[in-house]
């Protein structure tokens, strides 16, 4: 730990030296030069997303592979020859020179390799949804502001334009006090059933490696490769809300400054012991927040739209988020945004912009590691945009409106939540 303090502590001065006084004029997003000293990153999950965000950071020193799958980590280190190879992360985050760590598993895992990489003081990207229970999403929260690491959760499009022109519209009032929001998303999930015969496990899988803290299960291909496979079933996704909501409720959650519900229910096509349903609608009530209103957020998949405002059908956007305030409406998505109706803000003068644009999504994480500057995607406001998604999943599965307790993490009226709400890890496994 002397060590890593040490060289972090080298790593901060160097790029303070490198960027000088280029947050006195801009803020934290000003044009500087590229601080010289490289992180040493450790990659837990090297393929499909994985290799992804690996390719964002490859200029860093890339010193340890960490993969389940023996084919992904042999095409990793054929482009990181100098890095050591593990296929357990447990084993990989004892590699003592690793300063920061990029988690891209399965969502199953993504809580308990980011918690122990934070213990150790390595900082974190780790790919969305941060957590697979309301539990994990808080526990990621306090690890994160206890061990004063830089973290990122891999929603990108927070990083984009058009959200933070959204952020300034909603704040700034151009469509009034919003009193409500509809958030969509027209993935539809197959809701696939166990299967009941046995397959063998390919050769180049780890299969208890990647079960790692979910209940033991024989092995069928259906669950790999790709998260349409295994993130809707419940024990290692929470489907679409767990997965799209990330992205998609992250414009609303931070246009409104949301943190803890009141009160949270759901409903969805059918429901299933195994697997999330075909499509499912969730309601959260939130309090007044500041001079801002009590307001409600609904989240609609599969087939499932809000009404549709006036010339604009819904069933054409395949994603986005409506803004319902007293004088109008926002209709957005990731590179869309126009006030309604369109006609009463014809001659409507925007804000002037305020929130600086981003270096990059994962730019801002490695300044983050080098010099201590801000993540907008850190796990504060991540951790608490998971934990508000995943009651939506719990609500569902019990079938009953939640009376939410942020403070203690129960819903009072409904305790058998509480076995959602957390989730009994496999022995050899911890969080």
């Amino acid at each position: 730990m002397t060590i890593r303090l040490s060289r972090r502590e080298m790593l901060r001065k160097t790029a303070l030296a490198g960027v000088g006084l280029w947050a006195a004029r801009r803020g934290l997003w000003a044009d500087s030069k590229s601080p010289s000293e490289k992180l040493n990153i450790g990659i837990i999950g090297v393929g499909g997303r994985g290799r992804a965000n690996t390719d964002r950071v490859r200029n860093e020193n890339i010193v340890a592979l960490c993969d389940i799958n023996d084919n992904y980590l042999r095409v990793a280190a054929k482009r990181f020859p100098e890095a050591k190879t593990y296929n357990d992360w447990r084993k990989m985050l004892e590699q003592k020179d690793i300063d920061a760590v990029m988690v891209s598993t399965t969502d199953h895992t993504h809580a308990p390799a980011s918690v122990m990489a934070m213990k150790r003081g390595m900082h974190v990207y780790c790919e969305k949804p941060l957590a697979h229970s309301v539990h994990e999403a808080r526990v990621m929260q306090k690890t994160y502001l206890k061990c004063k690491v830089s973290t990122q959760m891999g929603t990108q499009i927070h990083a984009g334009d058009n959200y933070r022109r959204v952020v300034e519209l909603v704040q700034s009032g151009a469509i009034g006090p919003v009193r409500e929001v509809h958030v969509w998303c027209g993935r539809k999930g197959p809701s696939p059933e166990r299967p009941k015969e046995e397959q063998p496990v390919p050769e180049h899988l780890h299969w208890d490696l990647w079960l790692g803290p979910a209940p033991w299960r024989l092995y069928h291909s259906s669950y790999l490769p790709g998260c349409m496979t295994w993130e809707q079933r419940w024990d290692f996704g929470n489907g679409c809300l767990g997965d799209m909501g990330s992205h998609l409720i992250d414009l609303p959650f931070w246009a409104l400054k949301l943190r803890d519900p009141l009160t949270v229910t759901a409903e969805g096509s059918h429901l299933s012991a195994e697997s999330y349903p075909h499509w499912l609608i969730v309601h959260w009530e939130h309090p007044a927040r500041g001079d801002m209103p009590p307001l409600k957020v609904h989240w609609y998949d599969g087939i499932q739209r809000p009404k549709s405002p006036p010339g604009h059908d819904l069933k054409e956007w395949g994603i986005g988020a409506l803004f319902v305030g007293d004088k109008g409406m926002l209709l957005a998505d990731y590179g869309r945004r126009i006030l309604l109706p369109e006609a009463d803000f014809k001659d409507f003068k925007l804000p002037e912009a305020w929130i600086p644009p981003s270096p990059g999504h994962w730019k801002e994480w490695i300044l983050g590691c080098k010099t201590g500057s801000p993540t907008l995607c850190n796990f504060d406001y991540s951790g608490k945009l998971i934990e508000h998604n995943l009651l939506g999943t719990v609500a569902f599965r019990v079938g009953q409106k939640l009376e939410w307790d942020a403070k203690n993490l129960k819903a009072t009226n409904c305790p058998e939540a509480d076995r959602y709400v957390r989730r009994e890890y496999r022995q050899g496994w911890t969080l």
